[in-house]
């Protein structure tokens, strides 16, 4: 139980004359429902400021295990054998944050394209691109000199295949499955503390409400959510008309899921919580587990590979019998030991995106906290009328580079907008927008700044980064058109729409299974052996609240 401290004031009054009266009496400003700052009160029935004075720490939300943060070393220091040096070490901190216990299966997914379905029929021509931009990739599976036919048709929707990783799944859909899940999850949160009746996620779901739920509509314009028929789909918390929706005051609403950056993958894939070695601390673990063997070397179990990942030349999975991982692509997700955080496969199985911009080197004389690359600051558009602007039947989408169309933003969210100078007038800790090139390809990063050119051919600029600029738009009719970049003067694969994916899967060696390994593939594209998993920040204390301690006591 939490304990509440009170602050007692003696005040003391002095008589002239010389006699001294001691006239002390107690104050109290402990009550949490108190203003310590005004005296007023908090969540009074009569009106004034209402906020959660009850809140106790953040809840883990479903699927996720808990990550307490600290520092580690980030990168490789075991030989570099393949001497790219895209991983030299560094020293980090990462704040406390949840992570997935396993990876996105195909059955999760297949419940996100349900609900797509559902909510946006892809008979309707406006919807037809967002069910078709969210499907996986299942051609991935296909092989000119192999026969895997059988994958390329059942392994997403077959339910032998339910509790196995999704793969075919690009970095773009990732991201945009984990903003879905986002949603879906406050639904149920609001629908427990009261604010949504029981059916209306299912209402929305089956067609019954046109529309569906946004977070960041909610909390900002929570009449406009369920295209504005919240009215009628409002719960038991509406009798009070003080608390009619929530806030973010309220502590109901959870933080975003989203991919975990580079850092905190690595750093939950290490689990260094399971042993205080110096080496281990100092980045020598080799592996998410103890030792420097891939096979258990317990009593029992002694012996069994502790990962899915490919052995040899022709050999995903031993030789059958005892020998055999159990394996041969992929394998049913909790097919193998959890590390010491309780997270299952952070090494083998399948690879996984992580949300980082790709670059080889980590700029950690900028930044030790929190490492990420990637970031595009972005803010609520607001309308002519001051109020946020929700996007209700225009829908805006994105031709990638290999074709493919997808929903950047569905009907019921928020228009976001790029900070401007409002924003970046007169800081110190960034300047522009779009930051995912800072110090490291960007014209000011450069000593040949002033060289640098807008043309598309870039053989006389110097530019660190000069990737192949494909082309690709529709026109009137629709059609797409697609233009070859055919230069031969690009001299790099890298650009701001690389990412980084994590851990070794079934169809990479021993090597890869280090956490600190780290390989990059353009956003847009997937493959049959890389997936993902989701992450959330945590809000608070950086540990739970049983292991607290106040002024050096354990709170109970």
């Amino acid at each position: 139980m939490k304990k509440h401290f009170i602050k007692v004031v003696l005040s003391c009054t002095v008589i002239a004359g010389g006699l001294t009266v001691s006239s002390c009496s107690k104050s109290s400003s402990g009550s949490k429902n108190t203003s310590r700052a005004t005296g007023w009160k908090i969540n009074a029935k009569e009106g004034g400021f209402q906020y959660n004075t009850d809140f106790k720490e953040q809840e883990t939300a479903p699927g996720l295990v808990f990550v307490e943060g600290g520092t580690f070393t980030k990168g490789k220091v075991q030989d570099d054998v393949m001497h790219d040096w895209n991983n030299t070490p560094t020293s980090q901190h990462v704040q406390s944050f949840y992570m997935d216990e396993t990876e996105v299966t195909n059955v999760m997914y297949l419940e996100y394209l349900d609900y797509l379905k559902s909510v946006y029929p892809p008979e309707n021509p406006k919807y037809a691109n967002i069910y078709k931009g969210a499907l996986p990739d299942t051609l991935v599976w296909r092989n000119r000199l192999g026969f895997n036919e059988t994958m390329t048709n059942n392994y997403l929707r077959h339910p032998a295949y339910a509790e196995y990783p999704v793969v075919g799944v690009n970095w773009i859909q990732a991201t945009q499955f984990a903003e879905w899940r986002t949603d879906r999850v406050n639904e149920v949160m609001l629908e427990r503390e009261g604010y949504l009746s029981k059916d209306a996620k299912y209402q929305a779901a089956t067609g019954e409400v046109q529309g569906t739920f946004s977070t960041e509509a909610y909390l900002n314009r929570p009449e406009s959510v369920y295209n504005g028929q919240i009215d009628s789909l409002q719960g038991k918390m509406k009798k009070d008309s003080v608390s009619t929706f929530a806030k973010r005051s309220s502590g109901v609403i959870m933080p975003e899921y989203r991919l975990p950056t580079e850092t905190e993958w690595e750093y939950a894939a290490q689990a260094q919580v399971g042993s205080r070695e110096y080496n281990n601390y100092r980045g020598r673990k080799k592996y998410p587990w103890e030792g420097d063997y891939t096979r258990n070397g317990q009593r029992v179990g002694r012996g069994d590979q502790l990962a899915n990942f490919k052995q040899g030349k022709g050999d995903y999975g031993g030789i059958a019998g005892w020998s055999d991982d159990g394996a041969d692509i992929t394998a049913e997700v909790m097919s193998y030991k959890p590390n010491d955080l309780g997270l299952y496969d952070m090494a083998g199985n399948v690879a996984e995106w992580v949300a980082d911009v790709y670059r080889p080197i980590v700029d950690d004389e900028v930044s030790d906290f929190n490492y990420y690359r990637g970031n595009i600051y972005m803010k609520t558009a607001i309308g002519e009328d001051g109020k946020v602007n929700i996007l209700r039947d225009s829908i805006v989408y994105d031709t990638l580079p290999n074709g493919k169309m997808v929903a950047v933003n569905l009907p019921g969210e928020i228009k976001m907008v790029p900070v401007d100078e409002e924003e970046t007038y007169l800081r110190t800790n960034f300047s522009s927008s779009d930051n995912r090139g800072y110090r490291d390809g960007d014209p000011g990063s450069s000593r040949f700044f002033n060289r640098f050119s807008d043309e598309e051919d870039a053989a006389n600029s110097p530019k660190m980064y000069d990737s192949p600029k494909h082309k690709v738009e529709r026109d009137s009719a629709g059609n797409v058109v697609r233009q070859y970049d055919e230069s031969n003067t690009r001299t790099s694969l890298i650009n701001d729409e690389v990412r980084v994916y994590k851990g070794g899967s079934w169809r990479d060696r021993a090597y890869w299974l280090d956490p600190a390994q780290r390989r990059y593939l353009p956003q847009y594209m997937a493959t049959d052996y890389i997936g993902f998993r989701c992450a959330m920040s945590r809000v608070g204390s950086k540990s739970k609240t049983k292991n607290k301690t106040v002024r050096g006591k354990k709170a109970k």
